[in-house]
């Protein structure tokens, strides 16, 4: 896989997917999420009580932004088993200019003074809510799905002819399909 082509719609539906697989991936224990991660940032009785009395300002950020470094932890971890973890492209990890670009972003609507799901409308339908599993699951079938190799590793997408970020991530979501008990780390292996 060569660079991706990367544009500010693309880089802004990347952060969006970032957020909410990383928001279902949580263990609320007040909600039935997926359980993927060892946190519970966004939820009212989980780190958004914290979050408010220290930033008030920026607190609905600040649990995503939380939820989304778990993700991007565990997802890391989970590449280490493979013999060049940096190769592998996945949803916390789709390559170094791509992760700077989304990480520059995440800082400027963080400091611009508008929520979460006013800035990323695609947000709207997921933070704030209930977990709907049968929802989630349809809105991530509803991308074109790759052939997937179960590895020691994840799920190894291959067959794909990506060009951008955003067909990228709609493989690497469309690959989080069936739904395990354990983050399956959809992932493609880059040409470097």
């Amino acid at each position: 896989m060569s660079a991706l082509k990367i544009t500010p719609v693309g880089v802004d539906r990347a952060l969006t997917a970032q957020l909410v697989v990383a928001w279902a991936g949580e263990r609320d224990e007040g909600r039935a999420r997926l359980g993927w991660w060892a946190t519970d940032l966004v939820s009212e009785f989980g780190g958004e009580d914290l979050f408010k009395r220290l930033l008030p300002a920026t607190w609905a950020w600040a649990t995503l932004q939380g939820a989304r470094e778990a993700a991007r932890r565990h997802d890391a971890a989970a590449r280490g088993a493979d013999h060049a973890p940096d190769q592998l492209w996945s949803l916390f990890h789709l390559g170094p200019e791509a992760d700077e670009r989304i990480d520059e972003r995440l800082r400027e609507l963080k400091s611009g003074g508008r929520s979460p799901a006013d800035a990323l409308p695609g947000l709207q339908p997921w933070i704030g809510h209930d977990f709907d599993q049968a929802s989630f699951e349809a809105w991530l079938g509803g991308r074109r799905a790759a052939r997937a190799t179960d590895t020691p590793t994840g799920r190894l997408l291959d067959g794909l002819e990506l060009s951008g970020l955003e067909p990228l991530v709609d493989a690497l979501l469309a690959g989080l399909l069936p739904l395990p008990k354990q983050y399956p780390l959809p992932h493609v292996r880059s040409a470097r």
